[in-house]
């Protein structure tokens, strides 16, 4: 694990503390790294304020989407949900089915199974739809990249509209419509909408179009893909997740009400942490080990006696996923494990599931602070998927290896793609001199960026019902960090399985809190008497006890702020 360089919080300027003189000096500080310089805008953040341009008619293709969809639901016409089996394709599927029946519509969703057809559509499954009468495909979370299989769906008579947010190739599909802010001279303002955004989107512009009052559901699954999906909690997306959130925590849907048992969450105190690490991923691992229709059929229960088995097996499905997964990066690591690791990480193995090498890669991303690669190889390819970091577009490296690749798609920060299995050495070879000639050097080393300098009086006041306001937090928009220097360890110990945790008091002057650092049980031994720390300030939990408590995300010998 590479360490951190701390970034300390540059100093408003005066005339930003000027303009934010009703707020205190550390609300200040943290509002200025967010960005915001006025009081109009630091009152439309707090507030979760609806963006000021939001008309889903300003996206390119909505229209011509709109009025074919409408036709459809007129005709009778077979539509499907063609949507990716992740939990962005599968809340946005299950958002489109109801709001479409309660259109009148005739609808189905189809899922590619992930280890059979891999991600996106494929021309199997065009035939497939198109003899059992398909007449209309939308597409959700997928098809930028499916030009053949655009081009064979029209063959055969199918209408396609894409919905999806990944970014477009050289050419585009030939659909009938493509709905996706990031095509060219798309006009809408906000580019960063999940796959389940776009769809909330298409269904608000179709109900309008056919003078219909907006829908009062769906707002919760927008925030549960959302989150699931990374997406940056800026912008629209940040106010459709608190919105979400609101839904989920009032919600009589008896899919999520099951969920969160199993998960172990709370209606009333569901935040987008606990979408990111329960709800989420318990989602994302039907379409990973088993079946993305499980999670569907949960999403779309009508009682809890149906949902309570589904959300069940669905944990079970994660275990599985979490261990399969363990197992994955101890085995890709095993590979560097005798020698330096390269900048671009590549592991490919027959024996990898295929359903956990996305996560692997992640998990190798953030160890390492490179990119990292990892793919299940088949006899003739490999389907990999790969993760980056800052500094380093992911799929802008792979559009350089095309010629070495038979499919490829993907963000900034993530991709997924299948290669021939003699391309490999090649494909690793190409990445490494792209990363050599293109990485940003300013971001190899990782950063903890800090909002704030604060002592543990502080941390009293008002400050943790401020930071209530900043949420929800994520991608885009992280949880404050605060640096506490000269800090007192009054006690420590190693908690969680194999003391992998490390649990301390913490004392500045008068006043001492729990601490819990994760992942950091190996640096009991070497831990000094006074530290500087950097942390998360949040609310435990605990036998109906609510306190206050330090999420520690680094920390050093003090007198460390000073080199």
């Amino acid at each position: 694990m590479r360490e951190k360089r701390w970034i300390l919080p540059e100093k408003p300027p005066d005339w930003v503390e000027a303009a934010l003189a009703d707020y205190p000096p550390i609300h200040r500080q943290i509002l200025f790294r967010r960005g915001i310089t006025s009081a109009t805008q630091a009152e439309r953040f707090l507030a979760g304020s609806e963006p000021e341009v939001s008309d889903p008619m300003l996206l390119n293709g909505m229209d011509r989407a709109v009025r074919r969809l409408a036709e459809g639901i007129q005709s009778r016409e077979r539509i499907v949900i063609y949507g990716d089996y992740d939990a962005d394709g599968v809340t946005a599927s299950a958002l489109l089915v109801e709001g479409l029946e309660k259109l009148g519509a005739s609808v189905k969703v189809y899922f590619p199974n992930r280890i059979d057809e891999g991600y996106g559509l494929n021309r199997e499954a065009m035939k497939l739809l198109a003899g059992q009468g398909a007449q209309l495909i939308v597409s959700v979370d997928c098809g930028m990249r499916a030009l053949d299989e655009v081009e064979l769906a029209n063959r055969l008579g199918l209408d396609v509209i894409i919905t999806d947010h990944h970014h477009p190739g050289a050419s585009l599909p030939p659909a009938y419509a493509i709905v996706n802010p990031l095509q060219p001279g798309d006009a809408y303002p906000f580019k960063s909408l999940a796959g389940v955004g776009l769809a909330y989107k298409l269904l608000m512009a179709l109900m309008d179009h056919l003078g219909q009052a907006p829908a009062d559901g769906g707002l919760d699954l927008v925030a549960l893909g959302t989150v699931a999906d990374l997406a940056a909690l800026e912008g629209e997306n940040r106010y459709l997740v608190r919105q979400g959130l609101r839904a989920i925590n009032a919600t009589r849907r008896p899919g999520l009400l099951a969920l969160m048992e199993t998960s172990g969450h709370k209606p009333g105190h569901v935040d987008a942490a606990a979408i990111g690490f329960g709800l989420g991923p318990r989602i994302n691992a039907a379409g990973r080990i088993e079946s993305a229709y499980r999670a569907l059929e949960l999403l779309l229960a009508h009682d809890m006696a149906s949902a309570q088995p589904l959300a069940e097996a669905l944990d079970a499905a994660n275990r599985k996923r979490q261990a399969l997964t363990q197992l994955v990066v101890e085995r890709a690591e095993s590979k560097w494990q005798d020698r330096e690791p390269p900048n671009v990480l590549l592991s490919a193995d027959p024996e990898f599931h295929e359903g956990v090498v996305g996560l692997a890669a992640a998990r190798l991303a953030e160890r390492f602070h490179r990119p990292a690669i990892v793919g299940r190889m088949g006899e003739r390819s490999t389907r990999a998927s790969a993760r980056s970091i800052e500094g380093f577009h992911i799929t802008e490296a792979l559009e350089e290896c095309g010629h070495l690749l038979l499919r490829f798609g993907g963000h900034a920060a993530a991709a997924g793609m299948e290669i021939p299995n003699e391309n490999l050495p090649m494909l690793e070879e190409k990445l490494e001199l792209l990363f050599e000639e293109r990485a940003d050097p300013s971001k190899l080393d990782p950063e903890l960026q800090i909002d704030a300098v604060v002592s543990f009086e502080d941390l009293v006041g008002g400050l943790l019902e401020f930071q209530d306001n900043l949420a929800p937090f994520g991608m885009g928009n992280p949880m404050p960090a605060l640096c506490t220097p000269e800090v007192e360890v009054m006690s420590k110990r190693t908690v969680g399985a194999g003391g992998k945790h490390l649990k301390l008091m913490l004392k500045q002057g008068g006043r001492p809190f729990d601490a819990i650092a994760f992942r950091m049980g190996d640096r009991t031994g070497g831990l000094p008497g006074r530290i500087d720390v950097v942390y998360h300030l949040e609310r435990n939990h605990y036998l109906g006890y609510e306190t206050l408590q330090l999420n520690v995300q680094d920390l050093r010998p003090a007198a460390s702020l000073e080199a």
